[in-house]
């Protein structure tokens, strides 16, 4: 297998189907654009699960994505797809830099969900950008950002739902999508506390990476727990 893509958290790797790509989840962490960074032993093990739960999950909702399977505690395998370099937000409750942004009040629920999209650009600091610098930068068509809009929202509805069971909040999250050889939109990358805030209802505690990013306690133990709860929903 050829190692193809290296990012901040996965390895990507070629296998013997064309149309079909091994995921390595790291044990890395990084934060505010890879500025914090450290090694945490174990994280690549809980990302990977959560994400195979997950997408396994809203398979079950009549809702696909590029996940194939689960082959090991760190491993799966995933449709190739061409991802588009755009970062599709759902924000139901004001957090992180909407808050900044906007002036919202942390912990401001939306009248209705809330979709950003960001350009995922790394020496641009993947800025915020609107439908029609979208289509300016030709990264999709009024078709596909429609089509991007709808699915995102569907995710959305689906996961809501699925915090609800855990007795969680869905505060926001980020999704990417990836084109199939033939133009399917197919929903990619993976969901993890790593892409999405999740709070605790009564209290408020943390279930994601803000616990890294704000140095508030360890995130093996708060990934676990995370995944403790979604297996037994």
């Amino acid at each position: 297998m050829t190692l193809l893509y290296e990012g901040k958290a996965k390895r990507i790797f070629s296998t013997g189907a064309s149309d079909v790509l091994r995921v390595e989840y790291k044990d890395e962490v990084t934060a505010g654009n890879g500025a914090k960074k450290d090694f945490i032993e174990g994280k690549g093990r809980l990302n990977n699960q959560i994400t195979s739960h997950i997408f396994n999950f809203l398979k079950t909702e009549g809702l696909n994505s590029h996940f194939i399977e689960q082959i090991s505690e760190t491993e799966q395998l995933v449709k190739s797809v061409e991802i588009i370099p755009l970062e599709v937000v759902v924000r139901n409750i004001a957090a992180g830099s909407i808050t900044k942004r906007l002036g919202f009040e942390k912990g401001y629920q939306f009248e209705e969900p809330l979709v950003e999209f960001f350009y995922k650009n790394d020496d641009l600091n993947d800025p915020l950008i609107t439908e029609n610098h979208i289509k300016l930068l030709h990264l999709a068509d009024d078709n596909e950002i429609n089509a991007l809009k709808e699915a995102a929202m569907e995710v959305n509805a689906v996961l809501v739902e699925l915090m609800n069971e855990m007795n969680l909040r869905l505060v926001d999250f980020k999704i990417e999508f990836g084109r199939t050889s033939d133009g399917q939109i197919l929903l990619a990358d993976e969901i993890s506390p790593d892409t999405c805030r999740i709070w605790d209802k009564q209290s408020d505690i943390n279930f994601d990476k803000d616990v890294y990013r704000e140095d508030r306690g360890s995130i093996i133990e708060t990934y676990q727990t995370f995944l403790n709860k979604l297996e037994a929903r």
